[in-house]
């Protein structure tokens, strides 16, 4: 055990330092430094109850999940650890538990929340075996290094048995495919609702995970999740889940979830099954309802946000940060450019995406993407820039019927260019989507007096 005691104090004092140098950073760093001296770091730690941890992965949305159930449960009085960082590694959550362990490592909580990447979870479960699970969506994401969906249910049928209680996402296929392996699994839903859509026949579905055959989907909440059902095996998407959202209400910012009213701290489509996944959890695995679940939706802030809103000159520019390699997050950005009918800019920097060598340009995520309804939405001019990806970006709108006299191609990053461009389109209504990188040094270049 001394092994695990060195590398337990050595966590603790290289994560102070850290703490003291630069908040908010680090948060991988000590916990991997524990795993190179104590590779089973994470089994050593004292009084875990394994069916007090909630895993919460998936493709998207497992950040905020993970950040919306740790904050129901703590403004019910719950100690709760948790990696809200979002570092979702092992190395990240040898991070959490090292910091909110004594120095013998005994830790004391009512609940252990942990977002977890979905390819790496096998190696954080053979340390951490959660009794529970939620599984958000598992899509299209990150080619480089997860291949495709299937690959990824293949590395979470390594994790789940029959021991686990499963949260599920009732309207998406792959998370409902392991139902039949838990020990119990629980379905959460959002109804149909004023911005759910249909797709044409252009525009692929997806194989039903069981039997292989195409699924039909009635409608769409969010790209790839809707009311499905595979016309040959019978595979479908639940009448009566669990925990289902309704009567969202846009204009007061309201929904109903077993007839209690919430305030949406957010109102983006994606955002509504993180509210009924951690709902669900908090009442089915935590014990808190959601009548006294409600409070918390008053005063939730999400850690790193996803919308953000920019003042340059007298120009508006909304900021969507998605992940690039992905359709489902990009899709739900055209939907809500889409959603508003007044005159706006539209600016796309898609780039080449770096991980890790070897670099890679991914663009068939846009190929997946419905921009029709964006088309159709009173664009004045369109602005594709980015030294790579530029040209790939602006031939996807022509794809969809955008005449190149308005679109703008700009092959470079130069953040006074795009601003320049910006400056030349009369509506002072500019929506953004780009590289998190660019967008912090567009922000400082108007925190810079340029405007």
């Amino acid at each position: 055990m001394m092994k695990f005691y060195f590398a337990l104090w050595l966590a603790k004092l290289m994560g102070i330092a850290i703490k003291l140098v630069s908040k908010g950073r680090g948060t991988n760093l000590p916990g991997e430094k524990a795993l190179a001296i104590d590779p089973d770091f994470v089994k050593h730690f004292k009084n875990i109850d394994y069916s007090k941890v909630v895993f919460i992965t998936g493709t998207n949305g497992k950040s905020s999940t993970t950040n919306l159930v740790t904050h129901i449960l703590k403004q019910n009085g719950k100690k709760i650890v948790s990696n809200l960082e979002g570092a979702n590694l092992l190395g990240g959550i040898a991070t959490s538990l090292a910091k909110e362990a004594s120095l013998l490592g005994k830790l004391k909580a009512d609940y252990y929340i942990f977002e977890t990447d979905e390819r790496y979870l096998p190696l954080i479960y053979a340390q951490l075996p959660a009794e529970n699970m939620l599984i958000t969506n598992l899509q299209k994401d990150q080619v480089q290094r997860n291949g495709d969906p299937d690959f990824i249910i293949r590395k979470l049928k390594e994790v789940v048995n029959p021991r686990m209680t499963l949260i599920l996402n009732n309207e998406e296929p792959r998370s409902r495919f392991f139902e039949e392996i838990a020990h119990r699994s629980i379905y959460y839903s959002v109804a149909n609702h004023a911005e759910s859509f249909t797709k044409g026949g252009d525009y692929p579905t997806q194989a039903c995970p069981k039997c292989h055959h195409d699924l039909r989907f009635d409608y769409y909440n969010v790209d790839s999740i809707g009311a499905f059902a595979c016309d040959f095996c019978g595979f479908a998407s639940k009448s009566t889940p669990d925990y289902l959202v309704t009567e969202l209400n846009f204009s007061d910012k309201t929904f109903k979830l077993k007839d209690v009213v919430f305030h949406m701290p957010y109102d983006l489509p994606f955002m509504f099954y993180n509210y009924a996944g951690a709902l669900a959890v908090c009442d089915a695995l935590c014990g808190i309802t959601p009548a006294a679940a409600a409070g918390a939706f008053e005063n939730f802030k999400n850690i790193g946000g996803r919308f953000e809103v920019l003042t340059y000159k007298n120009k508006t520019i909304k900021y969507m940060r998605i992940k690039q390699e992905n359709p489902d997050t990009l899709q739900s950005a055209l939907n809500i450019m889409a959603s508003d009918k007044s005159k706006k800019m539209v600016a796309l920097g898609l780039y080449v995406v770096n991980d890790f060598v070897p670099h890679y340009i991914n663009t068939f995520y846009a190929f997946d993407c419905d921009f029709k309804p964006l088309v159709d939405s009173n664009v004045e001019r369109y602005l594709c820039f980015s030294e790579h990806v530029a040209y790939d970006t602006a031939n996807r709108l022509v794809y969809d019927g955008v005449s190149k006299e308005v679109i703008t191609i700009m092959d470079s990053d130069n953040i006074s260019e795009i601003f320049a461009e910006i400056d030349k389109a009369e509506t002072d209504n500019i929506y953004l989507i780009t590289w998190i990188s660019t967008f912090e040094k567009m922000k400082k270049f108007i925190e810079g007096g340029q405007n």
